[in-house]
């Protein structure tokens, strides 16, 4: 059988995106993404959540991200949930999850 992996947000980016390149060459961007929710609690109070994301683009993409994208910058993306893990210094097992976007649409006005 068929599985999907899919993701899809539309948030703030938290700070400007990292951009490096790969021994290979291969240009790499990488940036966190807020996304927030609002609901009333039983009380009647206004409740809010914040939940960040890790964003990681990868050639054309990373420098589209590069260069047009900047902290607080509203946009729509597409993508999938990579995790990863590895050992620290000393031994414990670290665990990460990222978003691998592979579509972003900038929400932003522009002045025409």
């Amino acid at each position: 059988m068929k599985s999907v992996n899919k993701v899809t947000l539309i948030g703030h980016l938290g700070a400007k995106p990292e951009s490096r390149y790969t021994q290979q060459g291969i240009s790499t961007a990488s940036f966190s993404l807020a996304t927030n929710e609002c609901w009333l609690g039983t009380d009647n109070e206004k409740r809010e959540h914040t939940e960040w994301h890790q964003i990681i683009t990868w050639n054309k993409l990373a420098d589209y991200v590069k260069e047009y994208l900047d902290k607080g910058h509203y946009i729509y993306l597409e993508g999938s949930i990579r995790t990863r893990s590895w050992s620290d210094k000393k031994g414990s097992i670290k665990k990460i999850v990222e978003i691998f976007a592979t579509h972003i649409v900038s929400l932003e006005k522009t002045n025409m």
